[in-house]
């Protein structure tokens, strides 16, 4: 058992960045797309009100942070523990929320101001590419400077990231290690990591011991849930693949029938056969 829990939970990362607004401020100056003149310097949580709703399946898998800066701009922050394609379709519904949501206020449309939705993800989504930081936003198809600003979808894909092998800005490789290198098992914390203020003051709040025996049973119903979701999830994607399996054997035992039946008739080629039913003329010729 280590000294700090896991900072990717629920309890814990609504403590360090949903009570810490400068430690909030520092997460998203380091992982946003933001110029120097665009920094975030003071923010304001949003009302519980305003929190968007999850489902009940999403009630252990996602953590969020919501918050909106002295420009109005509005920030959200999760933490997301599994990963459906549904979830990209569901940050980009809440964005969309948070950006309309402004003209509610009495806003004009010139005054609108933009979205970040930041998600960090605790599973890898896109396998054909190395990259794990992904930055979708409105831009023009050929012309890629010309761009209208209003939402900015931003997905990091938290067990691809390697310290070693990017030269990002500091900042960002400091959080970064900090969400994917610290756990209830850690012994030892990286000396980078302490020598940092901010980093050093979210790992205080991580301290086992400043915890509730009340708090640590949420922390343990947290994981509990995350280890369940993952059981079903895991059931359902083999339950899947043998669905799967089962509709591409009964597809290729159709194709062979046919060939077979084209074939017994004599009135086809070999290659016109193939053509019809996508076998090869191998696969005709040994039927």
């Amino acid at each position: 058992m280590g000294k700090y829990l896991d900072p990717r939970a629920d309890l814990t990362f609504k403590k360090i960045f949903g009570e810490h607004k400068h430690l909030v401020i520092s997460l998203l100056n380091a992982l946003l797309p933001l110029k120097d003149d665009e920094r975030v310097e003071s923010i304001e949580y949003w009302p519980a009100d305003q929190i968007p709703e999850r489902t009940e399946a999403e009630k252990y898998s996602i953590v969020e942070v919501c918050c909106k800066d002295n420009k109005q701009r509005e920030f959200i922050v999760e933490m997301q523990m599994t990963w459906t394609e549904s979830f990209k379709k569901r940050v980009l519904l809440n964005a969309s929320k948070a950006y309309v949501a402004q003209t509610n206020k009495g806003m004009k449309y010139k005054t609108l101001q933009p979205v970040y939705a930041l998600n960090f993800v605790n599973a890898s989504f896109m396998k054909d590419v190395d990259d794990y930081y992904h930055y979708y936003h409105l831009v023009h198809d050929k012309y890629t400077d010309k761009v209208i600003d209003g939402l900015h979808l931003i997905f990091v894909e938290l067990p691809k990231f390697k310290p070693q092998t990017i030269s990002e800005r500091k900042m960002q490789v400091l959080w970064l290690r900090f969400l994917t290198e610290i756990n209830d098992r850690t012994q030892e914390v990286p000396a980078e990591l302490l020598e940092n203020a901010e980093v050093s003051e979210a790992l205080e709040i991580l301290e086992r011991a400043a915890f509730t025996d009340a708090e640590m049973r949420a922390y343990d119903k947290f994981w509990d849930s995350i280890s369940s979701w993952r059981t079903l999830e895991g059931d359902w994607e083999d339950k899947l693949a043998e669905a799967k399996a089962e509709a591409e054997a009964k597809l290729k035992q159709d194709k062979l029938d046919t060939a077979r039946k084209l074939k017994a008739m004599n009135v086809m080629t070999t290659a016109q056969i193939a053509d019809a039913t996508g076998l090869t003329a191998e696969e005709i010729e040994g039927l």
